[in-house]
């Protein structure tokens, strides 16, 4: 500002200096002896338009300060704006999470209150040898749900020998005999309520003589060598059989990491381990068949192989890339990232992440990525956008006009389910700041609404069948044939394995190139809210199994 203001003055008395000149050359035009070319007019002239050239220029130079100072306090102001927003955001955030903490506090709270009631009353219900070795439960229905204790009373239960079975005492039963088809049968019986099951299925595991050996035998049939032509992706009797040998490996592992070392060391022997060995090296070369393409990330063969070297712990026993070209297989299940970690492969998500990408199942990437802390290397957005301008890309072709309603539909639905699949990723990962769902959601409504539109504009197409007069003439009373009508829909044998919901992949729809309309139009459906809490970490994506 000095500086200005020194400019200033030094413009405003170029008068006075002009003037100074004026007279040293008129005492100069007096002195002289010659007549001077140069006129003082000229010379005037000369100087008042410099004058008038500095003087804009400085006038310039003033507006372009002031602009610039303008423009500066903008900024702040609005940077002020967002800092507070930010802060306001992060206090709404502390507020949120300290009210979901309290309710977990309160929840947990309330849980340990009951679990205590409930011992206290069977402690004067049933009697148990003084030592507490001896397994004592009391007859519920086969209904009820325990799993108000934790994980953490769970673990210090098996260590103090204090467990039990309460709403499921058959499974102790068929744990200490050793029975693994009878355990099959007993799973199947009560798949609708796989959930309790699964939180009673460890505590019955320890009451048998080895754990190890009855999960290692419940394998049998996972490959039925007697029925070489069955579709194991279409039987769901055999689709049920092994997701149940999964689930018990899974319990036989959350009893392993509730022990000591010692104790696991009891429990996974030598002998033990090299009978997995011998079943993980019967089920290898059924893998390399496998496409990672065809799989699409839901693969059951893959699952319960790698699930066996984690839980048997042997996997250093098998090269490490065959392992890691399996895990695409996987990618969809939500115990894949617990796996990983288990078989040592944590170092090498970067790599299979990437062959995802390269895949076009960039949410399968998405979903890896924050398993393992990997979202700066493999940013969401722009992965979960590509995901989408594919998708979009495969419907292109319909907007020619030449296809048909059923081609439109279908091709408008692989959009669809795409849609809802980023929708439910940006949701679950908690992006909406990072990408907007609002334009995700009013595409999505527009295509529920040409669809539906589509689908009666078809059904109005259709015609319609003639209905009889009502006159009566000719039309005698309608007779039905009660034994023929019960003999058109014959009884189902057996039916035990149907969808079992403990088991869960994330559905969405795969790269539109390699793969058919069939899993794009899959339906999802919502969790039952008493899952268990210890299998997995995963992103639970609700969907069913793809058979």
């Amino acid at each position: 500002m000095e500086d200005t203001q020194s400019v200033a003055t030094l413009i405003g008395s170029t008068t006075s200096k002009i003037q100074q000149l004026q007279k040293a050359f008129t005492e100069l035009e007096s002195h002289r002896a010659i007549t001077l070319n140069l006129k003082w007019k000229e010379l005037e002239e000369h100087f008042h338009g410099l004058e008038k050239s500095l003087k804009r220029r400085f006038h310039e130079l003033e507006d372009q300060e002031k602009e610039f100072e303008t423009k500066t306090q903008k900024a702040r102001e609005m940077l002020q704006k967002r800092e507070a927003a930010v802060v306001a955001k992060e206090q709404a955030s502390l507020v949120r999470l300290q009210e979901k903490r309290d309710a977990a506090v309160f929840a947990i709270t309330n849980a340990l209150e009951k679990h205590r009631k409930v011992s206290s009353e069977e402690s004067a219900d049933v009697s148990c040898d003084g030592d507490g070795s001896e397994l004592c439960f009391e007859e519920k229905p086969p209904d009820s749900v325990a799993s108000e204790s934790n994980s953490e009373d769970f673990k210090s239960s098996f260590e103090n020998g204090n467990f039990e079975v309460k709403s499921y005492p058959q499974l102790v039963i068929l744990c200490e005999g050793m029975d693994s088809e009878g355990l099959h049968k007993f799973i199947s019986d009560n798949r609708k309520n796989l959930a309790a099951l699964k939180e009673e299925i460890p505590w019955a595991l320890k009451a048998a003589a080895s754990p190890a050996c009855l999960v290692l035998e419940s394998l049998e049939g996972f490959y039925l060598s007697d029925v070489p032509n069955v579709d194991g992706k279409k039987d769901s009797n055999l689709l049920g059989l092994r997701r149940t040998c999964i689930m018990l490996m899974e319990c036989l592992s959350f009893l392993l990491s509730s022990l000591d070392m010692v104790s696991v060391s009891a429990l996974i022997s030598e002998d033990i381990k090299e009978q997995a060995k011998l079943i993980a090296k019967e089920w290898k070369p059924k893998l390399d068949a496998l496409d990672m393409d065809a799989s699409n990330g839901n693969s059951l063969e893959a699952h319960a192989f790698l699930q066996l070297l984690a839980t048997f712990g042997i996997a250093s026993d098998f090269n490490e890339e065959e392992l890691l070209r399996l895990i695409p297989m996987v990618s969809r299940r939500r115990q894949t990232a617990d796996l990983c970690r288990s078989l040592g492969l944590s170092e090498k998500m970067p790599g299979v992440i990437e062959v995802l990408v390269n895949n076009g199942r960039q949410i399968d990437a998405v979903n890896m990525a924050f398993a393992f802390d990997l979202t700066e290397q493999f940013s969401p957005v722009p992965l979960l956008k590509s995901y989408l301008k594919e998708a979009r890309k495969a419907s292109s072709p319909v907007k020619h006009g030449n296809a048909s309603t059923s081609a439109q539909i279908e091709v408008s639905e692989r959009e669809l389910t795409a849609l809802k699949a980023v929708i439910k990723c940006i949701d679950e990962h908690n992006l909406e700041e990072r990408y907007p769902v609002d334009p995700l959601q009013k595409r999505l409504l527009l295509l529920e609404k040409a669809k539906a539109d589509k689908k009666r504009a078809t059904e109005a197409a259709k015609p319609q069948p003639k209905r009889p007069r009502a006159s009566g003439a000719g039309h005698g009373p309608r007779i039905t044939n009660v034994a023929a009508d019960k003999m058109f829909f014959p009884r189902v044998t057996d039916n035990r394995y149907l969808q079992y919901v403990y088991d869960r992949p994330y559905v969405y729809p795969g790269p539109p190139d390699n793969q058919g309309p069939s899993l794009l139009g899959s339906a999802t459906y919502n969790f039952s809210p008493s899952h268990g809490n210890y299998f997995g970490n995963g992103y639970q994506y609700q969907a069913p199994y793809l058979h």
